[in-house]
């Protein structure tokens, strides 16, 4: 198949979410030329803010090939991956993405991801939501586990 094929089947996934009631978004992932993983947007069925297409396709991937990292897969998404999705693409090692809609096609249909693009920028003292490390002295016992752990799985 051609980059334009697994384009199409992320787009075919969105238009048909539309139709299952669910977000206008879909994703394939492609390892070895060969879709091994899909996604659309699950947000309002599943109840949670979390099930984007693209990490719905990440999960059902990695369940597949039964690893955490995709390094070898690509992924066609019908929109620009947003922030929250941008990042677990990078924490999978996903090789390459590929998008059809941009995210300022998406904040016509009041998908803005701007406010959180922006946050990231700010101190974390001047975001919206307030962020504020307590508890540090007894937090820092689990890295200090972690570090000395000889039989740790590296991420």
């Amino acid at each position: 198949m051609k980059k334009i094929d697994f384009m199409k089947k992320a787009i075919d996934l969105s238009i048909q979410n539309i139709k299952d009631s669910g977000g206008p978004f879909g994703c394939v992932i492609v390892k070895d030329n060969n879709i091994i993983a899909e996604g659309v947007n699950r947000v309002t069925f599943n109840n949670d803010p979390t099930a984007h297409a693209e990490i719905v396709a990440i999960r059902n991937a990695c369940n597949k090939l039964n690893t955490f990292n995709l390094e070898g897969c690509e992924l066609y998404s019908s929109c620009e991956p947003c922030p929250m999705c941008l990042s677990a693409i990078y924490w999978s090692h996903i090789d390459k993405v590929y998008f059809g809609n941009s995210r300022e096609d998406a904040a016509k249909i009041q998908f803005d991801d701007k406010f959180i693009y922006d946050e990231l920028s700010l101190k974390m003292t001047e975001r919206k939501i307030p962020i504020s490390q307590i508890s540090r002295d007894e937090a820092i016992k689990a890295f200090n586990l972690w570090e000395n752990e000889e039989n740790k799985i590296r991420y």
